[in-house]
């Protein structure tokens, strides 16, 4: 789904915490319910007790004693009436049903078995409040009580019409009427639930944030050693899964490193010696008599002593023993902007650096210089742009020359690959200049990119971060 979040630690928090607040509020709502019912049998307790204790006190009575205590006993939300008919009892629901029935066993207990009782309910739309004026209510029927405000916090309950036999055969008929919740909101309940919620997710922030950081810690040294294999070690340290996946990843690291130095090794040692063999050939083509032969033995040298020397500056760039430190990029531009001139190459430098940049001083030469011959090799001029901030140095080479095929603009970045029609050994390439570029920027924790320009010829863009690969604090 788009909407969920991408991060495992976002997805753990969000599972958690919705499991956590469904919880929370079945749970509350479980204990309103049963509030409502304990607070409901509270007051129809105190009712009934109320009725039984006005049975017993005009059971002896005659008619006229109990008009007149009627009058004096009648304040809501309960009315005693003695000229009401028998009642039938209603059906009013389910609920209402059991209410009858419970309010009813009430009576009984209090009354005794002397005295025949019928109880009806019906739902209440309000509730009177204490002094209001009232009427009579008919049995079943909400409409014939007066429009009694509310009290704050109550809610709507039921009306009840009991009727209680006395002794002389007269009808005692009692309207009352219980409301559902006769409290104010639970509010202290509320407080220790925000409380217990909030304290249960800062414990499940907690917790999730340490689960996930070994997770986080993991990815970015996995990151960093595509960049600078020679990267320090992860800490071996935490909890017992944690530390064997530190470990096992550092045994990955120096298994890695060891193979491709060992590899490294290897090849510049026969790059050497392919160099010191070049050489001699080089000494005993000078001795051929035939001068055409001649030129042609030392063109083929020359080329392979170039394969051999970018080979070389290949292997050092991975190898990446050089260290950090303060780079005037201003003044290594201008120093090759004048070797370059020297051999008919032009420069033309378009911006400034404004600060010294912390890098590989040998390594940013080599980056920097291929990109440069290879501007002035295919468009016979380099044009540099340069754009520094306190994020990123940015470093835009532009030429006049054929530029390249769209399909084919990554694969010149794999080493020995050649272009055809002017990209070829006439030139002077072999194949390793890009490579090695790239390789200079990736290892510093920026990338190397090309593109076409649309007034002809390319652009290769260089962007360094202000802070390498490789540097801590």
């Amino acid at each position: 789904m788009r909407w969920l979040p991408k991060s495992l630690f976002s997805q753990l928090m969000l599972v958690l915490f919705a499991g956590l607040l469904i919880a929370q509020l079945a749970g509350f709502a479980l204990h309103m319910h049963e509030r409502r019912e304990l607070l409901a049998q509270a007051s129809g307790m105190q009712t009934a007790q109320r009725i039984a204790d006005i049975v017993h006190l005009i059971d002896p009575m005659n008619a006229g004693e109990r008009t007149t205590i009627a009058k004096v006993l009648s304040v809501p939300p309960l009315v005693l009436q003695f000229d009401r008919a028998p009642l039938a009892t209603p059906s009013a629901g389910m609920n209402a049903g059991i209410r009858a029935t419970m309010f009813g066993t009430l009576l009984r207990r209090f009354l005794g078995a002397d005295h025949e009782i019928v109880v009806a309910v019906t739902r209440a739309a309000s509730l009177p409040h204490k002094g209001a004026g009232f009427g009579t209510m008919a049995a079943g029927r909400d409409e014939a009580w007066p429009p009694w405000k509310m009290h704050k916090g109550q809610e709507p309950g039921y009306a009840f019409v009991a009727q209680v036999r006395l002794r002389d055969g007269a009808l005692a008929t009692f309207d009352t009427r219980l409301p559902r919740a006769t409290a104010s909101w639970p509010y202290r309940l509320l407080l220790s639930i925000a409380l217990l919620f909030g304290a249960v997710l800062l414990v499940t922030y907690i917790a999730v944030r340490w689960t996930t950081r070994p997770l986080e810690v993991l990815a970015q040294a996995a990151d960093e050693l595509g960049k600078n294999i020679n990267r320090s070690p992860m800490p071996e340290s935490g909890p017992q899964e944690v530390a064997r996946a530190a470990r096992a990843f550092n045994t990955m690291q120096s298994r890695l490193a060891s193979y491709v130095r060992e590899r490294t090794q290897v090849l510049a040692a026969m790059s050497h010696d392919l160099k010191t063999l070049i050489t001699r050939l080089r000494l005993r083509a000078e001795l051929l008599d035939d001068a055409q032969q001649r030129i042609k033995f030392t063109r083929d040298l020359q080329e392979m002593e170039a394969m051999v020397t970018a080979a070389l500056d290949f292997l050092r760039g991975m190898e990446d023993r050089e260290t950090i430190q303060p780079v005037d990029v201003m003044a290594l531009l201008e120093s090759l902007q004048a070797d370059l001139a020297e051999t008919g190459g032009r420069v033309d430098l378009d911006g400034r650096v404004s600060e010294p940049y912390l890098g590989r001083t040998q390594a940013l030469k080599r980056c920097i210089g291929n990109l440069l011959q290879n501007a002035i090799n295919y468009g016979k001029r380099a044009r540099v742009v340069v754009s520094d901030n306190t994020q990123r140095l940015q470093l835009t080479i532009l030429d006049d020359g054929p530029g390249i095929p769209e399909q084919e603009l990554e694969n010149v970045f794999q080493p020995f690959y050649r272009l055809e029609g002017s990209r070829n050994r006439d030139t002077g390439g072999t194949g390793l200049g890009l490579a090695i570029a790239r390789g200079v920027a990736e290892h510093h924790g920026g990338h190397l990119t090309l593109a076409n320009r649309p007034e002809g010829g390319l652009e290769a863009r260089l962007i360094l971060p202000r802070k390498p690969a490789g540097q801590h604090d």
